[in-house]
């Protein structure tokens, strides 16, 4: 039996690593073996790529490179961890995968949209989460929250009109394909956003099983 892929989404500070935990411990009561796993990252080399990304540099990383190297990474993570572990049957946990291209290279950088559809097409060939939790944030609140945690990265030391571009196009992603989302509204409680999580788990879970 093949596995269920599902991404969780969303902005700096939403909450994607407390709420992927609660998504881990759900999918577990289920009786389903889970890999967790993240983006850019989740193997060796996709691993040493996501450094190259986040990590502040001497020089100015021009858009296009940003956007090569996150899709070599995912090439790298799709076929060494993610496909081998849904033929297995295990369902897969991805902190972001291609939608976060198309909000922070497309959203973010203003790169263009065909461009990262035909870099998806040539290196995904079509392959997709079977489901997308898209926590959905004030981007204000978001980088708030982020900055408490301590030093932040190459990209989240953007500024505040970066993060409502990045926020606008996951809007547009969800729009455009909103049978594979399941958006919550992160601006809440974690407890909120828990309850949120689960309700809507248990009804995707009973139609998609």
């Amino acid at each position: 039996m093949t596995g269920k892929f599902i991404t969780i989404e969303g902005l700096e500070g939403v909450g994607k690593s407390t709420q992927a935990n609660n998504l881990a411990q759900w999918i577990k009561t289920k009786g389903h073996t889970i890999v967790r796993t993240r983006e850019p990252g989740g193997t060796p080399i996709a691993e040493a790529i996501r450094d190259v990304v986040l990590d502040m540099h001497p020089e100015k990383m021009d858009p296009t490179t940003e956007l090569l190297l996150v899709f070599a990474a995912r090439k790298q993570h799709t076929e060494s961890l993610i496909r081998p572990s849904l033929t297995k049957g295990a369902w897969v946990l991805s902190d972001r995968y291609t939608d976060a291209t198309y909000a922070y290279q497309g959203g973010g950088r203003k790169l263009d949209l065909a461009t990262i559809s035909h870099l998806e097409n040539l290196v995904l060939k079509g392959f997709k989460p079977d489901l997308t939790i898209w926590l959905d944030c004030d981007a204000e609140i978001g980088l708030a929250r982020a900055k408490a945690r301590g030093a932040l990265d190459r990209i989240e030391v953007e500024d505040i009109g970066f993060f409502n571009q990045c926020r606008a196009a996951y809007q547009q992603r969800f729009e455009a394909d909103p049978m594979r989302f399941i958006r919550l509204d992160a601006n809440q409680s974690i407890e909120a956003v828990k309850a949120d999580l689960v309700q809507a788990l248990e009804g995707w879970y009973d139609t998609n099983s």
